[in-house]
């Protein structure tokens, strides 16, 4: 019989489910008569989701991600485009290198010299001038050099017009293609940087230049180690990808062990671990007075850390008797705090792994639980890809923009937007000799061009709310399904069928504005965290001690201020999953019992998420170790690894980190199965007496300790 389906009748405003002086005899667990919830912040999160739809559409009509694909010369073409000029020119090529490392690059974001379409990249080093000259002799020299000058380029006749000619580079160096542009050759020779095992060469205006004047010489010698040590990283993985995934699988198998043990183990595994972390602050203690001890011999070390100031080296410290001294005291107090509050709050933290094994029983009751992070995942990266593809397409919106640069000098004219087709035959050519008309970005004057900024925004902050939503959703959808473990009188027979899929679908169909409510609170304080992050990297130069002091602050208020509102919205998500009600009423309502609980609650919570967290060390712990025997030849008797790895923490690291998330998204479960078994106890014992008429709904175990409690309270 499904007791926990039966319907019961919609609460009246004048009822107060939280408050133990009212009862309610129809009530067997979470309502199934209910009503929609926040219907006005519904409304606001549909239409916030159809311009979020819209906004992408519009964005995909004026947006080209080419433009992020493809560099793009200075007349604004791309390089490699099929069906244009440019299709087999699939490289960017710099005139003058030197020119990007000008400090007004930081400014425009444009580097100041001419940027042409290659095929391919220099592969050897020749100035301007000697061209001209070997061209006198060989005419094959132009037909090599033509290639990295502009179409309309022809050999120069004269000094003059040798002097004048801006059409080609003054000089090309070997370069080597990376990330689609053409970049020095660099490489080392006895520890010294060379391009093209030359340290100085001509810079093709009667001058010579050094290596090590390249300005980002050093910076791209080391990315192009990088990608060296990237394309090794890609070959490690495309060899260990399989054992990776078995890896992954076993981790999820672990996971799923821990849990089902957690009801035998519980209270084994965390006095075992506060034993020994009892045993480690004890051994540092003696471990300080033994250096303390020993330290006595040494006149030095009776110096204070007044005596010798600030040191770079930190060794210097722990030379004094007064450091270690500190450090024993600091760990003295901290074994008195540790075993003092488990002498006083054994019976609280007694409570706390009785609710862990219920939570594993409920957990083995409703299995379909443990399968939900898969659907919160999916969900989620379709918002992270909706995000990213919305921003691509706005910031590749628009028509090329074009602006004056002047890399020969200061001009006047200088950032103002011009037409190349017509620069040369303008006031501004004539103004500012050696200007160029180059490509700075795409753009435009239009409406929708004028607000590309404020879209960006709105991007994002629809962004923060969906994944904030979708958190909401599937902690409201595990708790509903908790709660009707939780008030099932006879388990398993008065569960009802799907119980997970029917909280779902009350969540949709009647809490989607109340779940909507709970995340734009969570996504504004997100919002705001960001701008106080764009704010800090924008005065980042400007800064004294006290605005860093005030950011600080700040930065510490906000990250407590997320975290608090976090965990009383998930409890307020409890609460709506029983009762139905609104997201203020329901958080009303849950602040109020947590406030008249404070203790069970504290101490349940640190209990619950520190067993939780070693659950996960455990698991990612067992499954690394099992990795790296695996990938360093040392288990051969399950299996022969991979031997032609170049690095094996590369597959070792993944299967680390990948246990990892598994067993959080299997302990996420867990941890809010715990917390709704736990709510759902505090509110049976203030809606129930025990008594035949008003049963209690809690485990034996559990009843048990909360009857000792009360007995003990009746003596005092």
């Amino acid at each position: 019989m499904n007791d926990t389906e039966k319907p019961a009748d919609t609460p009246s405003e004048e009822e107060d489910f939280g408050d133990p002086r009212t009862y309610d005899p129809d009530f067997k667990g979470p309502v199934s008569n209910r009503s929609c919830t926040d219907v006005l912040c519904c409304m606001i999160f549909l239409l916030c989701i159809v311009g979020y739809i819209v906004l992408g559409l519009v964005a995909w009509v004026h947006g080209d991600p080419r433009r992020a694909a493809y560099p793009t010369d200075s007349q604004g073409h791309f390089c490699g485009q099929k069906g244009t000029p440019n299709e087999n020119k699939t490289i960017l090529f710099y005139f003058n290198l030197l020119r990007c490392t000008s400090p007004s690059v930081l400014l425009n974001l444009q580097c100041p010299t001419t940027q042409i379409c290659v095929s391919k990249c220099p592969e050897k080093f020749l100035t301007y001038v000697e061209m001209q000259l070997l061209y006198t002799k060989d005419k094959s020299h132009w037909e090599d050099y033509r290639q990295f000058c502009k179409t309309t380029a022809k050999p120069v006749k004269s000094l003059t017009q040798l002097l004048l000619d801006d059409d080609c580079p003054t000089a090309i160096f070997p370069s080597k293609p990376f990330l689609q542009r053409c970049f020095p050759d660099f490489s080392t020779k006895n520890g010294t940087l060379t391009i093209g095992s030359q340290i100085v060469f001509q810079d093709g205006n009667g001058g010579t230049r050094s290596v090590i004047e390249l300005g980002a010489a050093n910076g791209i010698n080391k990315l192009l180690d990088a990608k060296s040590l990237g394309l090794k990283v890609f070959e490690d993985y495309a060899t260990t990808w399989y054992w990776i995934l078995i890896g992954l699988m076993i981790a999820m198998v672990l996971s799923w062990i821990f849990l089902i043990l957690l009801r035998f183990i519980a209270g084994c595994l965390f006095w075992v671990f506060m034993i020994g972390v009892i045993g480690i602050i004890g051994y540092g203690i003696w471990h300080c007075y033994q250096q303390y001890t020993n330290l006595q011999e040494h006149p030095r070390s009776v110096l204070t850390v007044y005596d010798i100031g600030i040191q770079t080296n930190i060794s210097m410290y722990f030379e004094l008797q007064q450091t270690w001294f500190t450090l024993m005291i600091i760990l003295c107090i901290i074994e008195v705090i540790v075993i003092l509050m488990l002498i006083f709050l054994r019976n609280r933290i007694r409570v706390a792994i009785i609710l862990l094994k219920e939570g594993s029983k409920a957990i083995g009751y409703v299995p379909s639980t443990l399968v939900y992070p898969a659907l919160t995942f999916i969900l989620l990266s379709i918002c992270i890809c909706y995000w990213v593809v919305t921003a691509v397409f706005l910031a590749t919106s628009g028509v090329p923009v074009y602006k004056v640069i002047a890399p020969e000098g200061h001009c006047i004219h200088e950032n103002q937007t011009c037409d190349p087709e017509i620069f040369n035959t303008t006031e501004i050519a004539k103004a500012c000799p050696g200007a160029l008309c180059n490509f700075a970005f795409y753009g435009g004057k239009s409406l929708y061009h004028q607000y590309i900024p404020t879209f960006h925004v709105y991007n994002l902050f629809v962004f923060l709310w969906l994944i904030n939503f979708v958190v909401a959703l599937g902690q409201c959808a595990l708790a509903g399904a908790f709660a009707t473990y939780y008030w099932a009188m006879k388990k398993p027979d008065d569960i009802p069928r799907y119980p997970l899929f029917t909280a779902f679908g009350r969540a949709i169909r009647y809490h989607t504005g109340s779940l909507a409510f709970g995340s734009l609170i969570i996504a504004l304080i997100q919002m705001f965290k960001i701008v106080l992050e764009y704010l800090d990297h924008r005065l980042k130069r400007t800064e004294n001690t006290l605005s860093k002091f005030l950011q600080c602050c700040l930065r510490c208020c906000f990250w407590c201020l997320e975290n608090a509102i976090k965990f009383l919205n998930r409890n307020a998500y409890i609460m709506i999953a029983i009762y139905g009600r609104n997201f203020c009423r329901s958080a009303k309502d849950a602040f109020n019992l947590l406030m008249r609980n404070v203790l069970k609650v504290a101490v349940t919570d640190e209990v619950t998420y520190f067993v939780l967290f070693l659950g996960k060390i455990l698991v990612a712990g067992s499954i690394g170790v099992l990795a790296f025997l695996f990938f360093t030849q040392r288990l051969p008797v399950i299996a022969q690894g991979p031997a032609s790895l170049n690095y094996y923490w590369v597959p070792l690291l993944t299967v680390i980190l990948g246990s990892y998330l598994i067993a959080h998204g299997f302990f996420s479960v867990y941890a809010m199965c715990v917390e709704t078994i736990f709510i759902c106890f505090l509110e049976d014992l203030e809606r129930n007496d025990g008594s035949t008429a008003r049963p209690y709904y809690v485990s034996q175990p559990l009843l048990k300790i909360f009857q000792e409690e009360n007995l003990q309270t009746k003596q005092q």
